[in-house]
């Protein structure tokens, strides 16, 4: 079966508990959670359905994410609206039949633009691409404004991409040394950078200027361009955590691309045209990139059940060639 089969009737029962009759249901997607577009028969609005998987969060820190998004709304940033049930509730549960899954369905307005991944592959235009990097880094900046000013409401629960979490026995996304691309001597260097960077991280400090909640997954098919603006989608893996690992994770994807500096620059620019950032914060990117890559791996191992990635033999190599350096 398809997964707009499998996960249609669920998504229809969803919508029942939202108070939404749909004119139009369409799957979109299905890797970490089952997204859907419904368009609303009521006033033709768009909204995003998304049904969560089952074992990543539960309904506290889920209730959190829309929190979150909700209070940067209200900032002004450009990111999904969630919606409440008929009932007030953030979520509604539903019954998968097809697997016998129960899975939290949570409603918001759909963001309308153009992906960031889709506009850079297409456009051969360095310095165009690179100007939709200035808009990423901007409402970074704003983002992060917001954090570190908000106090979030009692109850609120997100996980922490902290020394531990990202560098820890037991990381968030997985241990990254033992995924089996590794060789042992491989391994090995795994576990010493491991350690290294733990260190490093605990040295740079929890600062709230440095360290707040963070979307933690901007990558560029979570980034919507439109109206000569960005916006942030998909808050799913949003947490604590520093601000130069959020950077790093909507740079990383394009560390190996040929306008990688003129990307990075053009980031660093929109977010310092919004928000001040230390050089000193700046020179850790390196250092967060190499994070991101190691976590990157972890979340590999962590899934086996989906196809090898393509790529997964290239980020290795830079992967152990980072290490290397930051080692030496």
């Amino acid at each position: 079966m398809d997964p707009a089969s499998i996960f249609g009737p669920a998504a229809q029962a969803a919508l029942t508990a939202f108070g939404v009759t749909a004119a139009e249901l369409r799957f979109v997607h299905h890797s970490e959670n089952v997204t859907f577009r419904v368009v609303d028969a009521r006033d033709g609005g768009a909204l995003v359905l998304r049904l969560h998987r089952p074992w990543y969060h539960d309904l506290a820190e889920l209730e959190s994410e829309h929190a979150w998004t909700r209070a940067l709304v209200r900032a002004g940033i450009a990111a999904p609206e969630p919606l409440p049930t008929t009932d007030g509730a953030a979520f509604a549960q539903v019954t998968v039949a097809a697997t016998g899954e129960q899975r939290w369905a949570g409603l918001a307005r759909w963001v309308d633009g153009e992906l960031l991944a889709e506009i850079v592959s297409r456009e051969t235009n360095a310095a165009a691409a690179a100007r939709h990097f200035v808009e990423l880094g901007a409402v970074m900046a704003r983002m992060h404004d917001q954090a570190t000013a908000w106090t979030p409401p009692a109850g609120f629960k997100r996980h922490a991409l902290d020394e531990d979490g990202l560098m820890g026995s037991t990381p968030f996304w997985g241990p990254f040394w033992d995924h089996p691309i590794f060789s042992a001597a491989e391994r090995d260097l795994m576990l010493a950078t491991r350690a290294t960077l733990r260190a490093a991280l605990l040295r740079y400090g929890k600062a709230p200027h440095v360290y707040s909640m963070i979307h933690a997954d901007l990558h560029p098919k979570n980034v919507v361009i439109g109206d000569g603006s960005a916006a942030v989608i998909d808050f799913d893996d949003a947490g604590f955590g520093w601000h130069v690992y959020d950077l790093a994770v909507a740079l990383v994807a394009y560390e190996r691309h040929p306008h990688f500096t003129a990307f990075r620059d053009a980031c660093l620019a929109g977010y310092r045209a919004v928000r001040p950032l230390a050089e000193a914060d700046a020179a850790l990117l390196p250092m967060f990139l190499l994070v991101r890559n190691l976590a990157q791996i972890g979340w590999y191992h962590q899934r086996p059940e989906l196809p090898p990635a393509p790529g997964l033999p290239a980020l290795k190599q830079a992967v152990c060639s980072a290490a290397a350096a930051f080692a030496g």
